[in-house]
């Protein structure tokens, strides 16, 4: 091949030695019950070995819904930390040096406000906001398509994405400020194929945003990320991430003229979770060492292996430091990192990647000829193709065209089930009582004021980010901030 690693357009990886320069960042996603409790899961994890958090943020916070609001009752601390103003956040990180750790947030509707969270625990503790590093997922497009999580309409919800862009392009330029998410489309049950095409078309709506906005190009792509799947089939996946940086670069270039360092694709990667099953359990730990030998293979940056559990409830301490130490099998032992991108030249991944690459494109015209990526959210028609996707893999493990091990295939007669992970039944109470406090201790007046403030910006064309942290510093709730703008923005319903 004549082209080498850290060449455009990056197919064989952004960096000329990869691995051996830096191994991946080995993150470990967690979050749940209280922060004091995700707090001491995040100590243990550190104490483990982990290079970076990454914070799961329960459904209330993911929908701008406070602890006490009607419709949060039963899902507080359930499927991620339950936080609701800036005391939660101070001791979701109580201990944790902000300065020396990269953070990762899996937050989308609600990033700016967590965003603006997280710089004022970090300014608490007397850090440099300029020096932070770490990422918000902060792609509210995948929420439409995918996942659900979303608050506001697509257009709307795009100025809070560019704003938050624009802010902490300027205030956090470390900070990578989007991660442009492939991984739920994979979930919900899309191709390799349509993986890396939506993803990337929804890429492109980001920063054709971004430009209509007023910045230009390389203020702010050089701090875009993406998030990929690691699926099972383990040579495509390879291919996979191989197709989608190379792709990445031409797009870039060709329809933005962007320079060097916006064409490189930064990415996390993570194993699948639609892949784990409740039956046989511990075969899972062998699904995670595949998918994430063949992310570190595909040149990831960033990566989180799943614990063999999670099919079951959330992930035990034993269970995720089973799945951190699989990363460091990887990385210490199997000799995969001094090698940059050792299946390049192999005939068949480089037909394989040139075979996604085409197909990706194609779709990618496809979205554009409908207007583009919110165009095609709106129209329903992305959502179609990963249901009609969803719906041909189901049938084809039914009738055992694909096998799944322990599921359709190698049954075994008793199902052995590990005791579950249990969040606390009283979580919920003490939180509501938490917050009920943070609302007493607090200046009526000040947060009525910066409220309104924040309603008068999103009336106009103000950039939101100041007026969201002036709000959580004064202690308004992440679910006062979405109302407010909820008010002006109105609510994204789906059509049936």
């Amino acid at each position: 091949m004549s082209e080498r690693p850290g060449e455009f357009p990056f197919t064989r990886g952004i960096y000329p030695e990869m691995y051996r320069r830096r191994l991946w960042t080995m993150r470990q996603y967690a979050g749940f019950g209280t922060a004091e409790e995700s707090n001491r899961r995040y100590k243990f994890l550190l104490s483990q070995g982990i290079t970076g958090l990454s914070v799961a943020f329960d459904l209330p916070t993911q929908m701008g819904m406070d602890s006490d609001h009607p419709l949060a009752a039963g899902e507080v601390g359930r499927v991620g930390v339950a936080i609701d103003a800036l005391p939660d956040m101070q001791a979701l990180f109580d201990g944790i040096a902000l300065d020396r750790v990269s953070t990762s947030m899996t937050i989308n509707a609600t990033a700016a406000s967590l965003l603006c969270l997280y710089a004022l625990v970090a300014e608490s503790q007397g850090a440099d906001r300029k020096k932070l590093s770490g990422t918000v997922q902060n792609d509210i497009l995948k929420e439409y398509i995918a996942r659900g999580t979303f608050i506001y309409p697509p257009r709307p919800a795009m100025r809070i994405v560019t704003d938050l862009f624009a802010w902490a392009g300027a205030e956090m330029p470390e900070w990578n400020t989007i991660s442009i998410s492939g991984y739920h489309i994979r979930e919900a049950g899309s191709t390799a194929i349509q993986e890396v095409a939506f993803t990337l078309a929804n890429a492109i709506a980001y920063v054709e945003a971004a430009v209509a906005a007023g910045l230009t190009v390389d203020s702010f792509a050089p701090r875009l990320s993406f998030f990929f799947n690691a699926h099972n089939n383990f040579l495509e996946e390879i291919a996979k991430y191989r197709a989608a940086r190379r792709l990445y670069a031409k797009i870039m270039r060709e329809r933005f003229g962007a320079g060097r360092r916006s064409c490189m694709m930064r990415f996390h990667a993570q194993t699948a979770g639609s892949t784990l099953t409740a039956q046989q359990p511990e075969v899972n730990a062998v699904r995670v060492a595949v998918q994430a030998m063949a992310a570190v293979l595909g040149g990831t940056q960033s990566l989180h292996t799943n614990a063999q559990d999670e099919a079951l409830s959330l992930p035990s301490e034993a269970s995720a430091q089973l799945a951190l130490r699989t990363q460091q099998v990887i990385a210490y032992e199997s000799g995969i990192p001094a090698v940059a991108d050792p299946f390049g030249g192999s005939e068949y991944i480089e037909k394989l990647t040139d075979e996604i690459e085409t197909a990706a494109r194609d779709s990618i015209a496809r979205i554009d000829a409908l207007g583009g990526a919110i165009a095609a959210i709106e129209s329903g028609y992305l959502q179609r193709e990963i249901q009609n996707s969803a719906y041909e893999y189901q049938k084809a493990v039914e009738d055992g065209r694909q096998i799944v091990v322990g599921v359709n295939r190698f049954q075994s007669g008793e199902m052995q089930v590990p005791p579950p992970f249990r969040v606390d039944p009283e979580l919920e109470r003490k939180q509501i009582e938490r917050l009920r406090a943070v609302r007493a201790s607090r200046s009526p007046e000040a947060v009525s004021t910066a409220l309104a403030a924040l309603e008068t910006a999103a009336r106009g064309t103000e950039n939101l980010l100041p007026h969201i942290l002036q709000c959580c510093r004064v202690l308004a709730t992440v679910g006062e901030i979405s109302g407010t703008l909820k008010k002006i923005f109105g609510e994204y319903r789906e059509s049936c």
